[in-house]
């Protein structure tokens, strides 16, 4: 039986990583109730096996509540790793030479084998390479096709197969290895929303995604290079939706670069028109305490200030012991800074100025006529999902409630800003559009009798990209007698 749950009271969504500690059909319908809106897989952790459970279960919430579900894929991508050595580890010694070699020898205080050819021909002398996410910085001195010298900046204990990061140039691989095309695959095969990708350095990491998806899913970029940021307006109008993976980007970059760089990846997301995520140590304390840090819930509304889409947890929901509380939490927060008289002023520090199209006026119109006439939602009719996506970028003062035929659309708006999904039949005139949608705003308690609607849609009707028509109308209250969408 289904289980009506109204509208969100806030517009920033959650996004809630699975895991261990999630990944039952039971917790996941409690994290769905505690308020997240889509759920992460982490496709670096476990076999693809054992998430077809974990895709149902996520569906299942479908048929019991009544509303449509949004999956983010994450594929691990590359990982740079220095190779083994004889004994486990080894000190390296501040101010000593170190060498990284195609050599399979275990590596001892002086040397190791760096198992990535593309690193050897990327290197230039004077750039970092940092191991152990960041622990221990070398830097290097020369090289060659066979070996890269090193002075040793920040010593310490190196260990088998610790991660490398290179910040400092553009390594030449691609974005997707073999694991990743086979996880983008099964992924797609089950049904996914998103696929997010990982190690994006420039917009044409995104083309073989691209590809292989053939729209069946929308692409999302994680920004967690530095390289990406040179060329981050590229990246964003070449993906669906935008990360701010603040974890890796902590590690090669100095901690305190990653929060002006998180806002402007967020205005450029916004000012783009794609739902941005800002990700990682959110409200990091709870994996182990019922209750975050003031500094957490801090940084948790910085993020809902600056006007993201959506705000992520990561092992707090997966691994942690508290991942109920985590996303209530979230949700908690949320509500909170949404209800703070000045928020609305906050999120429109970004100007998103429309483009020279008629859905693009439409959008900005709703906006200022639903803040100056009082009215009580926003609903707009869409087949691909982009006039939604045009009016919540304008990041309206009322939910923004969509009606779509299309259950892949419906799903994929999980992660947009303000927005209450619903899988509806199409409508067939004018006049069968704006009783639509007053019976789905009272039947979903986003207004009641007495309130005016503002409905967007376009004419001629099951036609991607014709949004022309803006119609304010008022509900009476008899809507509902005799239909059954």
């Amino acid at each position: 039986m289904t289980k009506a749950i109204s509208p969100r009271s806030r517009k920033v969504r959650v996004l809630a990583t699975l895991g261990p500690a999630s990944n039952s059909v039971e917790m996941i319908g409690k994290l769905f109730e505690a308020g997240a809106d889509a759920f992460r897989i982490n496709m670096s952790h476990g076999d693809q096996e054992s998430k077809i459970a974990v895709i149902k279960s996520i569906r299942s919430l479908e048929k019991k509540y009544g509303r449509p579900t949004t999956i983010l894929a994450d594929l691990q991508g590359p990982k740079l790793r220095v190779g083994k050595f004889e004994g486990g580890r080894t000190e390296l010694v501040k101010g000593a030479m170190f060498t990284l070699d195609r050599d399979k020898t275990p590596g001892d205080a002086t040397r190791v084998e760096l198992p990535h050819k593309e690193i050897f021909a990327a290197i230039e002398p004077g750039a970092r390479l940092l191991l152990d996410d960041g622990k221990l910085v070398l830097r290097v001195t020369e090289h060659d096709p066979d070996q890269i010298i090193t002075r040793v900046e920040v010593g310490g204990t190196l260990s088998n197969n610790k991660g490398l990061n290179v910040p400092d140039v553009v390594v030449p691989m691609a974005a997707l290895t073999p694991k990743d095309r086979s996880d983008l695959a099964f992924a797609i095969d089950q049904g996914v929303d998103w696929i997010a990708l990982s190690f994006v350095q420039r917009p044409e990491d995104l083309a073989e995604a691209r590809l292989l998806i053939q729209g069946r899913a929308a692409l999302l970029a994680k920004i967690e290079k530095p390289s990406a940021i040179d060329r981050l307006e590229e990246i964003v109008e070449q993906c669906d939706g935008v990360m701010v993976a603040r974890g890796d980007l902590g590690v090669e970059l100095p901690p305190e670069s990653v929060p002006p760089l998180q806002k402007r990846i967020v205005e450029v997301s916004r000012r783009l028109g794609r739902p941005v995520v800002v990700a990682t140590q959110m409200l990091e304390s709870m994996i182990t305490s019922p209750s975050p840090t003031r500094a957490e819930v801090s940084d948790v509304a910085t993020a809902i200030y600056d006007g993201a889409d959506a705000i992520m947890l990561s092992a707090e929901s997966a691994a942690g012991a508290w991942p109920v509380e985590s996303v209530a939490m979230m949700n908690s927060i949320g509500v909170a800074v949404e209800g703070d008289p000045m928020h609305g002023d906050r999120i429109h520090f970004t100007v998103t100025r429309p483009d020279p199209t008629t859905a693009d006026a439409l959008a900005e119109a709703a906006k200022n006529i639903a803040a100056t006439v009082g009215v009580a939602a926003i609903i707009c009719f869409t087949t691909s999902g982009s006039t939604a996506r045009r009016v919540a970028r304008e990041r309206p003062s009322v939910p923004l409630m969509v009606l779509t035929p299309k259950i892949d659309t419906a799903r994929r708006l999980g992660l947009l800003w303000g927005t209450h999904a619903v899988h509806t039949r199409d409508v067939e005139s004018f006049e069968d559009m704006v009783a639509k949608a007053k019976r789905m705003a009272l039947r979903h308690n986003i207004a009641k009798a007495g309130d005016r609607v503002i409905v967007i849609a376009g004419v001629p009707f099951r036609t991607p990209g014709s949004t022309n028509v803006l119609h304010v109308v008022r509900i009476i209250g008899d809507e509902l007698k005799g239909y059954t969408d």
